[in-house]
């Protein structure tokens, strides 16, 4: 059990971890070429100070959501799909794990497509590689994920600080080519947006990871550790890939920090950031579905199903099904946030901040209350038209209090009559 990361127990004591393996693994993690592209629509929506207030804004309340649920993971050594069998029920818990493996296994699907499709790009490679070096990513990329959080650990230790570096070369080629800060405080916006909407934006670059960052913050050995990993990553390497995206839209109108090392001539850095960007989240995608695919299928073969799941993604990549799933993974996102909200609740409500062993625990088939809860909060999100992640996770809070409440009345009422 020891080298399966524990996918349906809590993780023991002895073996947590400190805060540089967290912080470096969570980094990997939130390091995502799509954040990039959601800073790109930010940099040219706003002034150069009123774009560094949205980053701030938003990707604070994305690190103190992100953070919640890592201490609670801390706290009782659970991830978000084990915890959930705890606020949805033993079956009901598997709505949530299909939705957290599905999107998963989507964005894997993208992520094995796009290093292929930019590398032939880049390397003047034919487009007949396209295909083979697909097939190749997709299976390589799990391998780390296979061995666990120390393959995942060995890995970004290697590759974040290589990233920070290649960043900050290019961030300061980049303030050379355009002539300093002072110029980019007197860029002018060019198109329109909102402060609520581009606070939904920086929320929604990675909310869904924040909510299934609980299966390395579990291995956190103190609350301190768990929060503090949690926010370098989701506060400040999410935000970091945002404003880098977003400078690159004002000074070389492209996003992607792999287009923008191109376009500064940096072909070798450009390369290796690419693979270095997409393998640390692409390790880490494969290894959610594959802890959500153990609770759905309650096994604790987590090699086997990283495996499964690395097939399916690839296979998906080679014919190409990612492109007409991604709005759909998108959509998804707006019903993961209400999760972590239905967990909160159920933690600190029902339980007063203290599970049980899981083991141990008597669960019914379905916590009604819990499902209840997240149907609200996910209609209220999708309806919701400014900062739908926040309304989904308030909601839910709110309406499995009120729901527990009332539950509680009418078990009051049935005993009084007695």
């Amino acid at each position: 059990m020891t080298q399966s990361d524990y996918p349906l127990i809590e993780v023991p004591k002895s073996k947590r971890r400190g805060l540089l393996p967290m912080a470096f693994i969570l980094l990997g993690f939130t390091f995502f070429t799509a954040t990039m592209w959601a800073g790109g629509t930010l940099g040219t929506a706003f002034s150069f100070f009123e774009l560094l207030l949205v980053i701030l804004v938003g990707n604070l309340l994305l690190g103190t959501y992100a953070s919640c649920l890592a201490f609670i993971a801390y706290k009782s050594g659970l991830n978000s799909v084990l915890m959930g069998r705890f606020c949805f029920g033993e079956i009901g818990s598997k709505l949530s794990d299909f939705i957290l493996g599905f999107t998963q296994i989507g964005w894997y699907a993208w992520g094995t497509a796009t290093l292929a499709i930019v590398l032939v790009k880049v390397t003047g490679t034919p487009d007949a590689w396209q295909t083979p070096l697909m097939v190749l990513f997709g299976m390589a990329f799990c391998i780390t994920a296979m061995i666990g959080f120390r393959g995942m650990d060995i890995l970004s230790r290697v590759a974040v600080p290589a990233m920070l570096i290649f960043i900050l070369i290019s961030l300061y080629t980049g303030l050379v080519d355009v002539g300093g800060v002072s110029v980019l405080f007197g860029i002018e916006p060019t198109q329109s947006l909102s402060f609520t909407a581009a606070i939904t934006i920086v929320i929604g670059t990675f909310v869904s990871g924040a909510t299934q960052a609980t299966n390395w913050s579990r291995f956190a050995k103190s609350g301190k550790i768990a929060i503090w990993a949690t926010m370098a990553a989701f506060f400040i390497g999410n935000g970091l890939m945002v404003l880098t995206g977003a400078l690159g839209t004002l000074i070389y109108q492209q996003a992607d920090i792999v287009d923008v090392m191109l376009a500064q001539g940096f072909v070798v850095l450009a390369v290796l950031m690419l693979f270095l960007n997409i393998w640390t989240t692409q390790d880490n995608t494969i290894y959610n579905f594959a802890v959500a695919g153990c609770n759905l299928l309650r096994t604790d073969k987590r090699r086997t199903i990283t495996v499964i799941g690395a097939a399916i993604g690839t296979t998906m990549a080679v014919f190409g099904m990612y492109n007409f799933l991604i709005p759909f993974l998108v959509l998804l996102g707006t019903f993961i946030p209400p999760i972590g909200g239905v967990i909160m609740a159920d933690f600190w409500l029902r339980h007063k901040g203290q599970y049980p062993l899981l083991a141990n625990a008597q669960l019914p088939d379905f916590n009604w209350i819990g499902l209840g809860s997240y149907a609200i909060a996910s209609a209220a999100a999708y309806a919701s038209p400014i900062m739908p992640p926040i309304v989904g996770v308030l909601m839910a809070m709110v309406s499995y209090g009120i729901l527990s409440f009332l539950a509680f009345r009418k078990t009051a009422k049935a005993l009084d009559a007695q």
